[in-house]
């Protein structure tokens, strides 16, 4: 399985909607709150060009996007290809 990685803050929406799909797949993640650690706030911008928004998430070495892009990915039949990668 891919390592999971999702920027996130608390009270979010999207981060628990991207988070209840990843669970209905049956996979684990890593999770950082970027709004109580300023340094990985940081590396959430430096690892996704830029994005600031919420969740960024990261599967193995591929950079999904947010909750919308994960959505995007399980549509289109993708998502399951990518999270069984070797990490």
């Amino acid at each position: 399985m891919a390592a999971i990685t999702i920027y996130l803050k608390p009270v979010c929406p999207y981060c628990d909607r991207a988070k209840l799909l990843l669970k209905q797949k049956n996979v684990t993640w890593t999770e950082f709150n970027i709004a109580a650690d300023p340094a990985k706030r940081t590396e959430m911008l430096e690892k996704s060009g830029g994005r600031t928004t919420v969740p960024q998430i990261f599967i193995g070495g591929t950079h999904v996007g947010g909750c919308d892009d994960l959505y995007a990915l399980d549509r289109e039949g993708k998502l399951d290809a990518l999270l069984s990668k070797a990490a």
